[in-house]
């Protein structure tokens, strides 16, 4: 139905490769905020009505207390882990086509339970309560929203430690190949050695998050 609700991206049809032809620039070039950009506005009656500023779902956005600012989004942390990780899939075939990405810096890090995760297991984060690991939490939880933005602000910080170490660039090594292969992987990896694959927080979601 949100396909169908865009002819003017999706064609008359609601087809998704109605992307290609609303995003590709004559030169053969694709900005990957605006693929994302174009992703969340058209995307945005699938998400739950729970967030919302006005009649706008935010989807993937969540308030904590310590987050300042002016105006309506004052208090809200916007994350669209989807939202991010689909634009981060779509660039490759979007290549494949000949469309060269452009900006794929500007995208953040995933703040999912694998990174996250494994900033808590590597004890680069420390939980105030051992007593939290017991308890299931939600998305909009505070904890969860602290734990998912150090999560996205860290992989920032450890991306150009991995570069030096490795001794690349951005351009050769972007945060993208740093979340595959090396911190999802990891994340995923000492998840296995430690809980049998959970998470070391459990978040109640409805998949529209994780």
């Amino acid at each position: 139905a949100a396909l169908a609700a865009r002819p003017d991206v999706f064609g008359p049809q609601g087809r998704p490769g109605g992307l290609f032809d609303a995003l590709a620039a004559a030169d053969g070039r694709l900005s990957a905020p605006a693929l994302l950009a174009q992703l969340l506005t058209t995307m945005a009656p699938i998400w739950p009505a729970d967030n919302v500023i006005g009649a706008e779902r935010l989807g993937d956005c969540w308030r904590h207390d310590a987050v300042p600012g002016p105006g309506l989004t004052a208090g809200w942390v916007p994350f669209h882990k989807l939202s991010q990780w689909l634009t981060y899939s779509l660039l490759e075939p979007f290549e494949w086509a000949g469309v060269r990405a452009d900006d794929v810096g500007a995208l953040t890090g995933l703040p999912e339970y694998r990174n996250g995760g494994l900033l808590l297991d590597t004890g680069v984060l420390h939980l105030r309560d051992a007593a939290w690991t017991t308890q299931t939490w939600r998305p909009g939880d505070e904890l969860v929203v602290e734990w998912r933005a150090l999560t996205v602000a860290l992989l920032d910080d450890l991306a150009p430690l991995v570069r030096s170490e490795l001794g690349v660039g951005a351009q050769d090594l972007p945060l993208a190949c740093i979340l595959e292969g090396g911190t999802w992987a990891t994340g995923r990896a000492l998840a296995g050695r430690l809980r049998g694959g959970l998470p070391p927080l459990t978040v109640s979601s409805d998949g529209t998050v994780f």
